[in-house]
C-alpha cells in the first residue's frame, strides 16, 4: 500500500511543480510584455502550500524527512528502535495536533466565513484541506515508519 500511496503521490507533486513551472514563466513572460496577469501570483502561492505539504508527507513516506541522525548511527540496534519509536511518536503527536485537528478547524472557519481568495475567487478553505490530507499522511507513513529502522537501511532514494 506504502507504494501506491507513494506513486501516486510522487505523480501529483510531479504535475503541480509542472503547474507552477509554467505558471511562473507565464507571470514572467507577462511582466516581460508589460501585461497583466494577476492569477498568477495567487496561483503560486497556492501552488507553493500545496507542493510544500504534500512534499513534507512524501518525503516522510520515503524517510527522506530532515533528521540529525548521528546519534542513532552511533547507537546499538535495540537504541536505535526505541529512538525511531519515540521520534516518530513525536511526529505523529504534531501531525495529529498541529496539521489534522488544527487544520480541520482552519478549513472548518474559513469555510463558515466564506473567505474568498480575491484574484482566483477560490473558497480558501479549499485550498486548506492540503493541510490535514498531508497530516493524515504523515501520520500514516509515521505509523509504518515505526516497524522500520531506517539507520540501518540502504538508502531509500
Amino acid at each position: 500500500m506504502r507504494t501506491i500511496i507513494n506513486d501516486i503521490l510522487g505523480k501529483f507533486l510531479v504535475f503541480l511543480m509542472a503547474l507552477m513551472v509554467i505558471n511562473v514563466l507565464l507571470q514572467v513572460a507577462a511582466r516581460g510584455l508589460n501585461l497583466s496577469m494577476p492569477f498568477t501570483e495567487e496561483l503560486a502561492g497556492f501552488l507553493l502550500i500545496w507542493v510544500g505539504l504534500l512534499g513534507a508527507s512524501y518525503a516522510t513516506g520515503k524517510h527522506l524527512h530532515l533528521a540529525i541522525d548521528i546519534i542513532p548511527r552511533q547507537s546499538s540496534a535495540s537504541t536505535q528502535k526505541r529512538l525511531n519509536v519515540i521520534v516518530n511518536i513525536i511526529v505523529i503527536g504534531f501531525a495529529l495536533t498541529v496539521m489534522v485537528i488544527g487544520g480541520i478547524r482552519l478549513v472548518y472557519i474559513t469555510l463558515s466565513l466564506n473567505q474568498i481568495s480575491p484574484v482566483l475567487e477560490i473558497q480558501k478553505g479549499y485550498i486548506y484541506t492540503v493541510l490535514p490530507i498531508s497530516g493524515l499522511l504523515i501520520i500514516y507513513y509515521s505509523f509504518l515508519n515505526m516497524k522500520d529502522n531506517p539507520y540501518t537501511e540502504s538508502e531509500n532514494v
